[in-house]
Order: structure tokens, then C-alpha cells, then sequence
């Protein structure tokens, strides 16, 4: 079945990617880890997060199936931080509870408690606690790694913006879910459904934990609908070590140390400056060879302090939040104090 995307020139215009959406990559990373696909990239993390679940994040985790129907204003898919989305969540209407509660029971089973969950102010502050074990519990302690994986995304997503415009950009996404057949975006999904934007557009989500599209329109109360896709796993290297359990990289200390040469710190500074750039752009502004500039970045990489997309033939670089970090650059942690 495919859910078919109208577009007209007034939604290309505005069609672009989204910010890293915490709670929409925890509904994908809820319905991952009850599924069974994809065990080489997803089983170390699944091990890791099933051995240690709080008992209070399945509440939350229950009205989340693998396959079906999750409420989206448990997870919606805006940008923001963390904390101020779970008040969003606790801020919800209970008519628009009620309503997408009553939309789900036509399609599949929900948990008996989830009944009484528009009425029951208490249950559904419960809820929201639960929800913030569950987001803590499978996605808070990779945010940094999989924000690193969006940069490196997006980088691949403005070559092709630059090199065929937004069509290229909805062509070139993720051709195994989606496919552009101008002026129709057609997504693999499980429902047949035509969707006309009439000139809202639309975002693009990339997600580390999706296995599959997902399409989240308006009559989810979204101020534009979301199309939240895999990022391909093919082409960035050391995939499978981002959701294993936490641990240094291989090689990290040697790699570090080599990092006080000062023509590799000026690599490292060069792709801070300027993230996405190509192999041989950073040559020229580093000042290097394109040998030489391929050289640092590979040490780069090993130490985790940028991460390489590919293009095309086309390698492009980005800093990590550990390497931003390294040169002072980072930003403040979720829930820090800057004060």
C-alpha cells in the first residue's frame, strides 16, 4: 500500500528538512525495539536497553505496538528540548486525547487503563512520567550520537538540494520508502491514503531508530505534516557502535594523542568551521593535500570527533559534539544550567 503525497510548486518551495525531533525518534526507537528486524545494527542496543528497563517506562511503552497505531501527542513530531516537550505532552487537550484514543481502538486493542486516560488527570500526569523514563531510558543517553548522525544527514541533504533543488532532495531521501513521481511523493506504507498539501509543504524527519516511513499529517494537530524516514545506514562507517552500550572507541586514546599534531588540529578546526565539507574543500581551506586532508580526517573519525557522509563519490565531513567539544565548541547538555 502506498500513501501518496500531492505536491504542488508552493509546497516544494516550502518543503525542507526538519530539526532532530527527540520524541518522534522515541516512538521509532519504541516500535524498534519490539520488533525483530534489522538484528545486526539494532539487536546490541535492543540487549542493552531491555536488560535494564524501569519498571515505570511501560506504561508509556504499552501504547506504542511494534506495527499499528501510536497516539502522536505521546510523541509528537516537532523539534524542541526535551523537557519542554514533555510539558507539551502534559499540556495536552483532553478532547484531542479522547479523539486520537477513540481513532486507535477502531484499528487495534488499547490497554484497558489507557480507557479512563481523557478523564483522569492524574493518570495522565502518571503517563507523562512515564514518558520521560522511557525517553531517558532509550534515547537521552545517545542524543549527542544521533544529533551527530542528523549533521552528517543533513550535509548529504543540502548536496542534493544544491545539485537538483528540493526534488532531488525528496527523490534522494530514502529511495526503499519513498519514490518521487512528480508531482506525487509515494511512501510505503500501511495504509492506502492520498494526502494534498495545497501549498503547506512539508518536513522531512530523518531517524536513527525508524525501520520504516511514517507520515504524521495536519489532523495530527502538526503545524506542517512530517515524513519521518531511515536515514541509510549504508553509508556512514562504525553504525552498528552507535546504539551498542556505551563505551569508548576503538583505538580512542592512541587517536587523541595524534590529534596534537597541529596541521590535524587544524583539520579539526577547519570542520567545526565549516561542516559538510568535502575532501577536497577541506584541503584547500586547511592549507593541505587532498591525500593529506583524507589522511587527518580518517584519524579524525576513529576518535569519534567527526563523522564522514558519503554522496555520490563524495565524502563530507562533519564535527561530532565530542569533537565540538574538544575545541570548546560544544553545546550545553540537555537539562545543563548555563548559569
Amino acid at each position: 500500500m502506498v500513501y501518496r503525497i500531492h505536491f504542488t510548486a508552493e509546497d516544494l518551495a516550502r518543503t525542507r528538512p526538519a530539526e532532530p525531533m527527540p520524541l518522534s525518534e522515541l516512538m521509532a526507537a519504541a516500535r524498534a525495539l519490539q520488533e525483530r528486524s534489522q538484528a545486526a545494527r539494532l539487536d546490541p542496543w535492543r540487549r542493552s536497553v531491555l536488560a535494564g528497563m524501569p519498571d515505570g517506562a511501560r506504561m508509556a511503552l504499552s501504547l506504542v505496538p511494534a506495527d499499528g497505531w501510536g497516539p502522536t501527542f505521546l510523541m509528537p513530531a516537532v523539534a524542541g528540548h526535551p523537557e519542554e516537550l514533555l510539558e507539551r505532552v502534559r499540556a495536552t487537550p483532553r478532547r484531542l486525547v479522547e479523539a486520537e484514543l477513540a481513532a486507535i481502538a477502531e484499528h487495534q486493542p488499547v490497554p484497558g487503563w489507557a480507557r479512563h486516560l481523557a478523564d483522569d488527570r492524574a493518570l495522565r500526569e502518571e503517563l507523562a512520567d512515564s514518558l520521560g523514563l522511557l525517553y531517558e531510558h532509550l534515547v537521552g543517553g545517545h542524543w549527542p550520537q544521533l544529533v551527530d548522525r542528523h549533521a552528517a544527514d543533513r550535509s548529504v541533504r543540502l548536496r542534493q538540494f544544491l545539485g537538483g533543488g528540493v526534488e532531488l532532495l525528496l527523490a534522494g531521501a530514502n529511495p526503499r520508502w519513498m519514490r518521487w513521481n512528480p508531482p506525487v511523493l509515494e511512501v510505503r506504507s500501511g495504509v492506502d491514503h492520498d494526502l494534498h498539501l495545497r501549498g503547506q509543504g512539508v518536513l522531512l524527519g530523518p531517524s536513527v531508530f525508524a525501520t520504516r516511513a511514517m507520515v504524521s499529517d495536519d489532523a495530527h494537530g502538526l503545524p506542517l505534516p512530517v515524513i519521518t524516514y531511515p536515514i541509510d545506514d549504508s553509508r556512514p562507517a562504525g553504525w552498528p557502535a552507535l546504539l551498542g552500550p556505551d563505551r569508548a572507541p576503538a583505538g580512542t586514546a592512541a587517536a587523541l594523542s595524534a590529534l596534537l599534531g597541529q596541521t590535524r588540529a587544524a583539520v579539526l578546526q577547519t570542520i567545526a568551521e565549516h561542516p559538510g565539507c568535502t575532501t577536497k574543500e577541506l584541503a584547500a581551506l586547511a592549507g593541505t593535500t587532498p591525500s593529506s586532508a583524507s589522511e587527518h580526517a580518517t584519524v579524525l573519525r576513529e576518535a569519534g570527533l567527526i563523522r564522514t557522509a558519503r554522496y555520490r563519490n563524495t565524502a563530507l565531513h562533519s564535527p561530532t559534539a565530542l569533537g565540538l567539544g574538544l575545541l570548546g565548541d560544544g553545546p550545553e547538555p540537555p537539562g545543563t544550567d548555563p548559569s
